[in-house]
């Protein structure tokens, strides 16, 4: 395999050791992320951050009890742990072996080959970003909601939206250990909130009682289960992007795979406890009524039951912190996959700098600003009712996109899990591998079974009814996203085979160059 010496100079990066603008354009330092700077605690408080715990009680929650009249969710949420327990086994394996913040598609390229690895690239990069850019459409609507119930000001939603756009891109330039902090704390109180809510709820149950009904397999039947399966894996969305972070991270091969499990652990037991309390505090009979009828409202309304006005205005404003955590941790994920594909010549190679003072891949964290502004002022320009219409930026932009987003990553998921199983093959896995295989290959098939469903649905989970154009244009996307990343892998095959070969290596590459250039002469 070439060590990519051919590429360094087509990326332009030579052997400068100047730069301008802040960008650290020191040969080798540049293309490599600021090594220990996230511990278990900052790496996990990261990840668990992207799933938005309060936005999953109070929005996607009551859209599986009520829309898709699913009373097991807490069941659901219980196998869809087991089924990423699974997936984590032999993904926990790989990250002892690959670093690289191309986590998915680098993988990928170990086990599938370099031109899977460019399709799934470009796959990752559009389902992160449109995860992100779809929960600025919800943020900006709640903090509308806001402004309009406490200082009786109509704000258009996009305001308060293009806002949140400018202060996560500041802080994406930023150290990621500090980014982990702010994270941190809003998740820590988020997190802490809840419990209490559940708490209440189980002291003081609805009229049904406290029943563990929902925990009972005949709740799971229902012509919306396939659709529930796409909606509540989404809400575990964040563990997977732990090796994201490895290069970053101290002692990546013992970190990365404590805190995936830690945080599918966490999730699991998170999101069953409280869809439960939900259906203790509103009745297992009524919960699915109850969602339909109130939406996200349904939380608020229970609390304020049990706990008083005051602590569900506190709720309603960590409901939109939540948000913003969980819009800057998706953007330090597509920061990073759009540094190592500009790392690896996927992009162009100024993405694959990083900021001299931070270390943070910033041409990555400007391009995602970028496009979240762009995506963001275009359903503003196509909504006649920008204050107080939930059907714009709710309905459409977080509906959309969001479940854009989630496809993707169940497709990625998927892809790794057989990617594993052909890395570890290859390098001539023996018995003590054969577990984390068969694990990889039962979680494989599971995420494809639930792929195939959420396409299958997917005009369900837009609201966009049958026939409509919706139901394959949006998963076009991702589509789309995979068939042009493997043209350009197959491209690049035939015409920058160094650049090719590099695909997934990394920094790898670059030490072997290193390494190569240092090497003595031959006599």
């Amino acid at each position: 395999m070439s060590t990519g010496r051919t590429h360094s100079s087509e990326a332009g990066t030579g052997s400068t050791t100047g730069g301008t603008g802040g960008i650290n354009t020191y040969k080798g330092e540049d293309r490599a992320l600021r090594a220990d700077r996230l511990g278990t605690p900052g790496l996990l408080l990261s990840v668990l951050a992207a799933s938005a715990p309060l936005m999953v009680v109070a929005g996607v929650m009551p859209t599986v009890f009520g829309v898709m009249g699913i009373v097991g969710q807490p069941l659901l949420y219980v196998i869809l742990g087991v089924v990423l327990m699974l997936f984590g086994v032999g993904y926990a394996e790989m990250s002892r072996h690959v670093h690289n913040a191309g986590a998915f598609y680098a993988y990928i390229a170990r086990g599938l080959g370099p031109t899977a690895g460019a399709g799934a690239s470009l796959v990752a990069l559009v389902a992160y970003s449109a995860m992100q850019v779809g929960i600025y459409g919800i943020l900006g609507f709640e903090v509308s909601g806001l402004f309009a119930t406490y200082l009786d000001m109509a704000v258009p939603w996009w305001l308060p939206a293009l806002a949140a756009v400018a202060v996560v891109g500041v802080l994406g330039w930023l150290k990621i250990d500090l980014n982990a902090k702010v994270l941190g704390v809003l998740l820590v109180i988020e997190c802490a909130l809840v419990v209490i809510f559940d708490i209440a709820a189980v002291s003081k149950p609805g009229p049904e009682g406290l029943s563990l009904h929902a925990f009972t397999p005949e709740t799971l039947t229902g012509a919306g289960l396939g659709t529930a399966l796409c909606f509540c894996i989404a809400a575990f969305v964040g563990f997977e992007q732990a090796p994201v972070y490895a290069e970053e991270t101290s002692r990546p091969q013992v970190v990365v795979s404590r805190v995936m499990f830690l945080a599918v652990g966490y999730a699991a037991l998170f999101l069953a406890v409280s869809s439960w309390a939900l259906t203790v505090a509103a009745g297992p009979g009524s919960i699915a009524g109850t969602s339909l009828e109130q939406g996200p409202g349904m939380l608020f309304g229970l609390t304020e039951e049990r706990l008083g006005a005051t602590f569900t205005d506190v709720l309603h404003v960590l409901f939109v912190t939540g948000m913003f955590a969980a819009l800057l941790s998706f953007h330090n994920v597509v920061a990073r996959y759009a540094f190592a594909m500009g790392r690896e010549g996927l992009l162009p190679a100024g993405f694959g700098r990083t900021s001299r003072t931070s270390g943070a891949p910033a041409t990555g964290s400007m391009l995602q600003s970028l496009v979240s502004v762009v995506i963001v002022l275009a359903f503003a320009l196509t909504d006649g009712h920008p204050v107080g219409d939930p059907t714009a930026p709710v309905l459409r932009l977080f509906t959309w996109m969001g479940n854009v987003g989630a496809l993707g990553v169940i497709l990625l998921m998927a892809a790794a899990s057989f990617a594993v199983i052909a890395f570890f093959l290859r390098r001539g896995a023996g018995r003590a591998q054969a577990p984390r295989l068969v694990a990889s290959g039962l979680a494989g098939t599971a995420l494809l079974a639930i792929a195939v469903f959420t396409v299958r649905d997917f005009d369900v989970l837009v609201g966009s009814g049958p026939g409509s154009t919706l139901h394959w244009l949006l998963p076009g996307v991702i589509g789309a996203a995979l068939v042009a990343g493997l043209v350009y892998g197959a491209v690049l095959r035939s015409t920058k085979p160094d650049v090719h070969a590099r695909i997934g290596l990394g920094n790898e590459a670059f030490q072997l160059e290193k390494a190569a250039e240092n090497a003595p002469a031959p006599l």
